[in-house]
This record gives C-alpha cells, sequence and structure tokens, in this order.
C-alpha cells in the first residue's frame, strides 16, 4: 500500500478534490525526498494522489517533465535580492540559501545539477531562470558588464554545484572507528604513492560543509573582485 505524503494527506482531508500542477510537483518533490528520484513514476504519484494516472498528464507530459517541475519548484524557492548594494554580501546570501535547500532535499541535488543542461535556456521553466536573471540585475547594477556579470553567475553556481555534491557524497567508510585513515578507507591506498592524502586524514574526517562554503567562497568572490572589479570601483 502506497502511504499518502503529507500535501496529499492534507489536499484530502481540506475536502477540496482539486489536483494543481502545484500539488502534483509537490507531491512529487515529497516522494523524492523520501525514495529519490529513480524511484519517482506517473503510477506512483497517482497512487500517492489517489487519483488515476492519465489525470497527471494534464500536468506533466511525464517523468522527464515532473522531473524537471521539481527543479523548478525547489529553485523558486531561492531568493535574491538584485537591489542589495552589496554585491559580494548579496552572493554570500544566495550561496547560503542554495546550500540550505541542497541539504533539505539531497535527492534533488543532482536534478539540480543536471536537469538544467538537458533543456535550452529559453526552453526552462521560467522559475528556474529567475535567479539568473535577479543575479544579473544586482551585479550590472553595482557595475559589472553584462558579459562579466555572466561570468560571475556561472563561476559562482560552478562552485555552489560542486560544493553541495561534494558535501553530500559519502566520505566515511566506518562511522563507529575512531581512527580517521580508517574510518575514511585511506588504509587502503599504499603509502608510497599516497603520502600527502594519507597524512590529511584528519583534516578529510573533520569536514565541515558550512565552513567550507565560506572558505571557498571567500577565494571566489575575492577573485572576482580582484580580476573584474565593477567599473563604478
Amino acid at each position: 500500500m502506497t502511504t499518502r505524503p503529507p500535501i496529499a494527506q492534507a489536499a484530502a482531508s481540506s475536502g477540496d478534490g482539486r489536483i494543481t500542477r502545484e500539488l502534483v510537483l509537490a507531491t512529487a518533490l515529497e516522494l523524492i525526498d523520501r525514495d529519490g528520484a529513480d524511484a519517482l513514476s506517473m503510477r506512483r504519484l497517482a497512487a500517492a494522489l489517489d487519483r488515476d494516472p492519465m489525470i497527471l498528464y494534464r500536468h506533466a507530459s511525464g517523468k522527464a517533465a515532473l522531473l524537471d517541475g521539481v527543479v523548478e519548484t525547489v529553485l523558486a524557492q531561492l531568493r535574491v535580492d538584485p537591489a542589495d548594494p552589496d554585491w559580494a554580501a548579496q552572493l554570500r546570501v544566495v550561496a547560503r540559501e542554495y546550500r540550505a535547500l541542497a541539504l533539505a532535499h539531497p535527492n534533488v541535488v543532482p536534478l539540480l545539477v543536471t536537469r538544467p543542461l538537458a533543456t535550452p535556456l529559453a526552453l526552462r521553466p521560467r522559475a528556474t531562470l529567475r535567479p539568473l536573471e535577479d543575479i544579473l540585475s544586482l551585479l550590472t547594477r553595482a557595475g559589472f558588464s553584462g558579459p562579466d556579470a555572466l561570468h560571475v553567475y556561472r563561476a559562482l553556481f560552478g562552485f555552489l554545484n560542486g560544493h553541495v555534491l561534494n558535501e553530500l557524497q559519502e566520505l566515511v567508510e566506518n562511522p563507529d572507528e575512531t581512527d580517521d585513515l580508517l574510518r575514511l578507507g585511506l588504509y587502503r591506498l599504499p603509502i608510497s604513492e599516497f603520502p600527502l592524502l594519507r597524512s590529511l586524514a584528519h583534516t578529510l574526517a573533520g569536514y565541515d560543509g558550512a565552513a567550507e562554503l565560506e572558505r571557498g567562497l571567500d577565494i571566489l568572490l575575492t577573485g572576482l573582485a580582484t580580476t573584474l572589479s565593477p567599473s563604478g570601483n
């Protein structure tokens, strides 16, 4: 028996039997959060909503459209203030919120990174383009040229996507082991070939995603400000 996600349960208990695109995508997101993207299907989603699968095709043409819609749903939560006078501080806020979304929906992270690449820019859902437009507005207001603003955006999200993927990967082989070398499985590597990697076992075991994000942003934003200084500055 399929258990209804909370949003589907709320819709059913409200007495309003309508199925909207927002409800379909919210329920798909909950299923992905729980079971992963590979487990999502039109049939499972219909069962969670207690509807005939054919009804879902009014809102999504198939699984690919559902996945695109889930990415849209998550990215719609990313807020950018294009009027912030401190462009670097605002990009830090965006980076922290993007990481928070990734940690809240770890099963969606591979979709955030890959799904937009499968669709031409102008054909992507509008909500997925809003952060780009707002960041371009933020940066051009700060004095960056259009091409430089686009370069900053690409550098920022290239870094963020790599960071969240790295943070969510499994680093520890034996979590109950007290020796860092053993916990990370680094003892398998010959010390003659990987002496530095083995020597960093303690640092690797003490990975702090929030601290790594801030350090990476320090490096990235300092470099961007140095090489692509806004004309006003």
